[in-house]
């Protein structure tokens, strides 16, 4: 019988070489392709949302005619007050025929239509600064307004000549006008702050519509699932791990959270209108009820990591604690849940993560229905007001007809991004920090 050498690689080694090099090229390939299809989305979802961090504004000195927002000549607030945005609207038409004339462009647009080209918010702008500055009235004060959608869009490539043909909010020669302006430094896109700051705004603007506010919703929802989702999370993590005893009871219960974890998340949104809406008679679209249904649904999330990052810690760890004369509790709360914690705060924030970024159950206890205009002032109004989510709120602006929306829902998205890149980025680091290796 014939003995191979083991220097000359048989059928049998060749075969299982080649197989071994094809599953390497396999996993690369898996690796190159979930790249690459990161990179489309991050592209498609940048290129798509960085429009919203940008807006075109119209700059326009306005003189405050006192016969027109004051006729009695008193100053009197709420005779101020008594005068509606439809009062403005002729300042702003002839603002911009005395521009047009001292720049010299020539057009055959009436003033009125001069100015329909700026947003429906700049009427509400003129009278809050109007309110808010009554020895202004009879002066002439410079001011930067909002354009409509269409001027924003012809000015982003979104709107062209050919697409407004049958536009009835946009004509040829108010771009022409647009053209002009461009030209005179009186009309210019720039980034756009209030869209981080600011409130949503009706279909009639969407210009004007910011996701700042549902910002503020998210955070209000977040403490609350920190407040709550933490300490109940930890403690029923610590007594099913270190003190339930281990018989049927604790099994179910285990089985259950398990089960929970993977509950869909519009289930949840359910119970919280049936119990928190229904039952106790919480507020809709309350920042309160949304951190209560978030609770719910992270609390899982949050046992099964501390109940791993508890188990992970070495027995001997409690072994030693217990040989000196330690007890049970002193040996938990004083050794093991510290060397603990970095697993704990890691599955926490990611927990977090998840719960800012869901949208279902929040569409079921009605935070899309509301705007809210203003920010909250006390952590009970916060807490109580009605307001929106961020996630909610791109969902709201993705459902709208006009394109301005759109672009703003893919900017909202590049916020919700940063937030939870950011949230996994402190996750991670905590994790190094103070994580021990065995």
């Amino acid at each position: 019988m014939k003995q191979s050498s083991l220097l000359v690689q048989d059928a049998r080694t060749l075969k299982r070489n080649r197989a071994e090099a094809r599953f390497r090229a396999y996993g690369i390939a898996a690796i190159v392709i979930s790249l690459l299809m990161l990179t489309v989305l991050l592209v498609t979802i940048i290129g798509r949302g960085t429009g919203a961090f940008q807006q075109t504004y119209v700059t326009l000195p306005v003189e405050l005619l006192e016969n027109k927002l004051d006729k009695k000549g008193n100053r009197d607030l709420a005779d101020i007050k008594k005068v509606s945005t439809f009062g403005y609207a002729p300042l702003m038409a002839d603002a911009f025929e005395a521009k047009v004339v001292q720049a010299g462009i020539e057009t055959s647009l009436s003033p009125k239509k001069m100015a329909a080209i700026l947003s429906k918010d700049a009427a509400a702008q003129l009278r809050s600064f109007v309110v808010a500055n009554v020895d202004k009235i009879g002066e002439t004060v410079e001011f930067e307004f909002l354009t409509n959608s269409r001027v924003d869009g012809y000015l982003k490539g979104r709107v062209s000549r050919d697409s407004i043909a049958n536009d009835k909010n946009i004509t040829p020669e108010q771009l022409d006008l647009v053209d002009q302006l461009i030209s005179d430094g009186a009309l210019e896109k720039r980034f756009n702050f209030a869209f981080v700051t600011g409130a949503d705004a009706s279909d009639a603007r969407p210009e004007a519509a910011g996701i700042g506010v549902s910002m503020i919703g998210s955070f209000f929802m977040m403490l609350v699932v920190l407040a709550l989702a933490l300490p109940i999370g930890v403690a029923a993590s610590i007594y099913l791990e270190e003190f339930a005893p281990k018989n049927w009871i604790t099994d179910i219960i285990e089985v259950n959270i398990s089960n929970l974890a993977a509950v869909p998340s519009i289930v949840f949104g359910i119970l919280g209108l049936a119990v928190f809406i229904n039952y106790m008679h919480l507020p809709n679209s309350a920042p309160l009820v949304g951190g209560l249904v978030l609770t719910l649904m992270t609390l899982p999330t949050i046992i099964i990591s501390t109940r791993a990052s508890l188990k992970s810690v070495p027995p001997s760890i409690r072994d030693a604690a217990l040989g000196v004369g330690a007890s049970k509790m002193q040996s938990v709360f004083h050794h093991v849940l510290p060397l603990a914690a970095p697993g704990i705060l890691t599955g926490t924030i990611i927990g977090l993560a998840q719960a800012l970024g869901e949208t279902a159950p929040l569409l079921l206890i009605g935070m899309v229905g509301f705007i809210a205009s203003n920010p909250p002032e006390t952590l009970a109004e916060g807490l109580m007001s009605p307001n929106s989510a961020m996630p909610a709120q791109i969902y709201e602006w993705a459902k709208r007809a006009d394109p301005a929306f759109y672009e703003r829902a893919w900017g909202g998205i590049i916020i919700l991004l940063l937030f939870l890149i950011t949230m996994n980025a402190i996750a991670v680091l905590l994790r190094r920090r103070f994580e021990r290796r065995w």
